[in-house]
């Protein structure tokens, strides 16, 4: 071993223990603060489908590619960065001896093959990262907004420089007749060893150069744990892996809400103690551990931000900024947690003023900060942002690493309802409506039959006649008149199929989506309960439902309450009935039809296809440009339906403008907040003359009689 290389080695050892006891220090630093968080058992079920899940998700990309250009980039850096852990490792054996490589695979000609590729097709692929991140952040309101940039591009070009030393290291050997590999296999080595002098040290200190970049990325990194965009690229393993419903099919859509947990189980309000239990998310600490790793391993990379109704009307809220200030606040608070502070459920202080005496100011205040609160509060989160969400679900189905931000959302609506009694003065009304009458609009109970009047036909009820499907009519389809015309539609088109349905009549009462989406646990476990023993008193098997809030919640969340029963959206049965021949339109309708896919249908259940074949059968239709996973809230979700928009642009008005863009005649939809919201933001434009907003129903029974 020559001079250059004892030096080489003695200095790459040194730079590598520092590295290396700064990243063990960080990763014990970031565990300390996600086990602060409260228990989360379910996470732990279905292992083997957990692990299938991550794999399909991280190896096949399955999130990135949805995106295209830049899923493809990102999946040759993610190999890249691969690689690059073999090169670097391959660096220590050459500060040794240049002649030296890995063991075993290191001589293989197709290591020297793929390496040499992935290498090229790596820096490819970071300098499109690089241009489409230069593009995007000049756009207004863009991704990128509010992200941390020179972490990025720090993170870029220190895979950039160790590709880089890779091929000088290689260059050198070819220089030097060192090199093992053939020219048909590594061209781009050969082609740098042939411009490169033939310096017998070069590949020696070009290997040290190269294990100093990467471990003064180590170093860089360890020293800010909050460095999402490095760090994701070990958490966003365990963060898939332990997200929520894997027993669910791939592509099944978010599904049901998370229940309200205590201790780790869900809280069950007839047992309920307020002493003891928790109520929401009330401190940063009460989220779960995964809620935790949630913060910890967003990317900044803006997908949901980009995605967000609300960022895109220019209200407050970023699901981006949102979890990224919701990580701030853990870490900067973590200290303070750590030496005993923060305050138990009754809201005493855990540790005496003594005992953190010797806190740091910093952390002691930040551990006095309320997680809700405006800027003159100091609040980690405004109740802007907060009120906000409409719970579309755009932000987790857009997340490449699946970080649950409507989960985290409700969480801490439910604290703010429930224990401080905190929310929109507006969305009071619905919930005493909810309380007190069963349904949100504070209608008559004995009024939930009168759409059926003036049909034809008899619609039969629960009790009168078996029955195969019941027929969920839902709060809007018995009293919003718009929705009941659906509701009418629907009833006539399955009497005309034949179908055996009947309907719960006075029986019915609201499925509790809206109280569980504002954050009032209490009434919507009070309704469910209540729908529950009504469904399981009357035998109910199948379910079809016009609203997809009820879909949603009487298929996914009612199980969390005993309750197992196949629910399908009335698009659904529709599809099914004109493929079996037993509805057949006719005649298209006049006019190109589009097609608004509600949030609760599509994202949440992953209901795309149905609506689109029935209306393919009686229509011309054309699709705006936001559509199926990416279609474009109406802003009704999460209980914003009751409650006014007074920031920034209207969401339904949004959404509505590029509806009439395509030039449609008719705006069809699949639930009844979607049929108010565009139909408002029609006679908003004033277009309610020339273009009309209708249910997917009502098409295809216009297509079976033209005088309907």
């Amino acid at each position: 071993m020559g001079t250059a290389q004892i030096i080489a080695t003695a200095l790459a050892a040194v730079v590598t223990l520092v590295a290396v006891g700064l990243a063990v220090r960080a990763v014990r630093q970031m565990t300390a603060v996600i086990r602060l968080g409260g228990p989360d058992p379910a996470r732990f079920t279905d292992k083997g489908t957990r692990a299938r899940t991550m794999l399909v998700e991280t190896a096949g990309h399955t999130r990135m590619l949805k995106w295209s250009v830049v899923g493809a980039a990102h999946w040759f850096v993610m190999v890249a960065f691969v690689v690059l852990s073999l090169l670097v490792l391959e660096a220590y054996f050459e500060v040794v001896d240049p002649d030296l490589g890995l063991p075993v695979i290191g001589h293989w000609t197709v290591f020297g093959l793929v390496t040499e590729w992935i290498g090229v097709l790596g820096m490819v692929g970071i300098l499109v990262l690089v241009v489409i991140r230069q593009r995007a952040r000049r756009a207004p309101r863009s991704r990128f907004t509010g992200s941390t940039m020179w972490q990025g591009y720090f993170v870029e070009a220190i895979i950039v420089a160790v590709l880089v030393c890779g091929f000088l290291i290689r260059g050198f050997k070819v220089a030097t007749d060192h090199f093992e590999y053939p020219v048909w296999a590594t061209p781009v080595s050969h082609a740098v060893g042939a411009v490169l002098p033939a310096w017998s040290d070069g590949a020696t200190w070009t290997a040290l150069v190269k294990i100093c970049i990467s471990m003064a990325w180590l170093i860089t990194i360890s020293l800010t744990v909050t460095m999402g965009v490095a760090w994701h690229r070990f958490l966003a393993f365990p963060n898939i892996f332990f997200k929520r419903a894997p027993e669910k099919p791939a592509g099944s859509g978010l599904g049901a809400l998370r229940p309200m947990m205590s201790n780790g189980e869900p809280l069950d309000f007839e047992e309920a103690d307020p002493e003891k239990d928790q109520f929401g998310v009330a401190q940063v600490e009460q989220f779960t551990w995964k809620g935790l790793l949630d913060f910890s391993t967003c990317t900044e990379c803006g997908r949901c931000q980009s995605q967000c109704p609300a960022w895109n009307t220019a209200k407050p809220l970023s699901p981006k900024l949102l979890v990224l200030s919701l990580r701030d606040h853990a870490y900067a608070k973590a200290p303070y947690l750590l030496a005993g502070g923060g305050k138990d459920l009754t809201g005493e202080e855990k540790a005496t003023e003594a005992q953190l005496a010797h806190m740091d100011v910093l952390a002691l205040a930040e551990g006095n900060r309320p997680l809700i609160g405006t800027e003159a509060e100091q609040g980690v989160i405004d109740p802007d942002v907060l009120w906000s969400c409409t719970t579309c679900g755009a932000c987790v189905e857009q997340c490449p690493v699946d970080i649950e931000h409507v989960d985290h959302i409700v969480d801490m609506r439910r604290y703010q309802v429930l224990i401080e009694s905190s929310f929109p003065a507006e969305a009071g009304v619905m919930l005493r409506n909810l309380e007190n009458k069963g349904n949100p609009w504070g209608a008559p109970q004995n009024t939930r039959e009168d759409w059926t009047k003036g049909l034809d036909f008899e619609v039969p009820r629960v009790g009168e006649k078996d029955f195969e499907y019941l027929f969920w009519v839902g709060c809007a389809g018995a009293f919003e008149d718009r929705a009941k015309k659906t509701t009418r539609a629907v009833a006539t088109l399955l009497h005309e199929a034949g179908v055996d349905y009947a309907i719960l009549g006075e029986g019915e009462t609201c499925s509790g989506d809206p109280a569980r989406r504002i954050g009032n646990e209490f009434i919507f476990q009070m309704l469910a309960q209540q729908n529950v023993e009504t469904l399981q008193e009357a035998g109910v098997k199948k379910i079809v439902a016009t609203c997809p809030h009820c879909f949603n919640t009487l298929g996914n969340e009612y199980e969390q309450l005993g309750l197992k029963v196949e629910v399908v959206h009335h698009t659904q049965l529709l599809a099914h009935l004109v493929k079996a021949g037993r509805l057949t339109p006719v005649q298209p309708i006049e006019g190109d039809v589009t097609y608004h896919d509600p949030c609760y249908l599509g994202r949440h259940n992953r209901v795309f296809d149905a609506p689109r074949e029935v209306l393919g059968e009686a229509a011309t239709l054309v699709e705006m440009p936001r559509n199926s996973e990416r279609s474009f809230c109406c802003g009704a979700g999460g209980a914003r339906m009751w409650m006014e928009e007074k920031i920034g642009k209207r969401i339904n008005v949004e959404r509505t403008e590029e509806a009439l863009a395509t030039g449609a005649k008719t705006i069809a939809v699949g639930c009844p907040f979607c049929y108010t919201m565009i139909g408002d933001g029609v006679t908003g434009k004033g277009e309610q003359e020339n273009v009309e907003v209708v249910d997917v129903a009502t098409v295809l029974l216009r297509s079976l009689k033209q005088d309907a």
